[in-house]
């Protein structure tokens, strides 16, 4: 049975509509006129337990309401939530016990309050067991290399350090799931890698699984095994990331260094991308022209000096995707 589950969700918002001029604010106070803007549409999935999720999509797309709706902070139009058999909106205390949360642009930190301090007040919050608690600090310090800064106030702490204080005050009291709205966002890359690696070893020593809502590829490629796209409130695409790559990108890119000049490409399964005296770079499809094939088409055209082979690339397949709307490359 899926941990988590959704089933034909929608969400619409009632946004009231204001319109410049005096006369305009006074009719306000005797008819209020509004539009609905649907932030989600038909969406349905299943996520099981100990998955790694990338949840992707444009600013706008749907994904921290779906985030909010999982949390049990905002309550479906229409459809059905559950999550390990609970429906968040109606059972939001024992839903709480379930999951972390860290919002990127958000703290749950207490601004005055060193972390040691503020590991032993969310101890208190959730309840959480004297070893349970020594053995989960001990482990999360360690991963997140933070004894250098245990007793230092949140306000003089770097976003870097902050941020690997919002995951440990969201994982203290073991949650089955750990939902991550942009967690690494204005963060440099050493401090990234350093969240990476956590996320990574927190769903193997624990089984945690994770939702990982980001606009960085990267932590989408390093982190997630599984990426759910939405776009305009819709699923456009739910599959590993190999399959997604595939699917958005324009293929393989190859790029080839002639000795001297060469013969014309005459291959429609080759798309030429650069054309210069003595270099030519194509873009193909695996499935419709193999690695071999192609070498031996240069090979034919002239004498090859040096070779270059890129792979799909996840943060091109996704802008792909965006610019044509979900359609599926050919």
């Amino acid at each position: 049975m899926p941990l988590i589950r959704v089933e034909d969700v929608n969400k619409e918002f009632r946004i009231h509509n204001r319109h410049k001029g005096v006369n305009s604010a006074i009719k306000t106070f005797f008819k209020r006129e509004y539009s609905v803007k649907n932030a989600v549409t038909n969406l349905s999935f299943t996520i099981d337990e100990g998955e790694i999720i990338g949840y992707i999509g444009s600013n706008g797309a749907g994904k921290s309401t779906t985030i909010k709706m999982l949390s049990g902070i905002l309550v479906p139009t229409s459809g059905s939530i559950t999550v390990d058999g609970l429906i968040p909106y109606k059972n939001r205390i024992v839903n709480a016990q379930k999951i972390g949360v860290v919002f990127g642009q958000r703290t749950q930190l207490y601004w005055n309050l060193p972390m040691e301090e503020t590991f032993d007040l969310y101890k208190k919050i959730f309840k959480v067991g004297p070893t349970q608690f020594k053995k989960n600090v001990d482990f999360f310090v360690e991963l997140l290399e933070m004894q250098p800064f245990l007793r230092t106030p949140v306000r003089q702490l770097s976003l870097g350090q902050r941020m690997r204080a919002e995951l440990v005050v969201s994982l203290l009291h073991d949650p089955k799931i750990l939902y991550l709205d942009e967690p690494t966002i204005g963060l440099d890359i050493l401090v990234k890698q350093k969240i990476r690696k956590f996320i990574r070893e927190l769903n193997q020593e624990k089984n945690t699984t994770i939702i990982l809502t980001t606009h960085d590829m990267d932590d989408i490629d390093q982190i997630c095994n599984r990426v759910i796209t939405i776009e305009k409130g819709t699923k456009v695409f739910d599959g590993s990331i190999d399959t997604f790559k595939n699917t958005y990108s324009q293929g393989h890119k190859l790029s080839v260094n002639f000795k001297n000049k060469y013969l014309n490409l005459n291959d429609p399964r080759l798309t030429v991308v650069d054309k210069q005296d003595n270099n030519l770079t194509v873009w193909f499809r695996k499935e419709e022209i193999s690695i071999t094939e192609c070498l031996s088409i240069f090979s034919k055209m002239g004498e090859i000096e040096d070779i270059k082979i890129t792979e799909p690339n996840l943060e091109d397949a996704v802008e792909n995707l965006y610019n044509t709307g979900g359609t599926v490359n050919k």
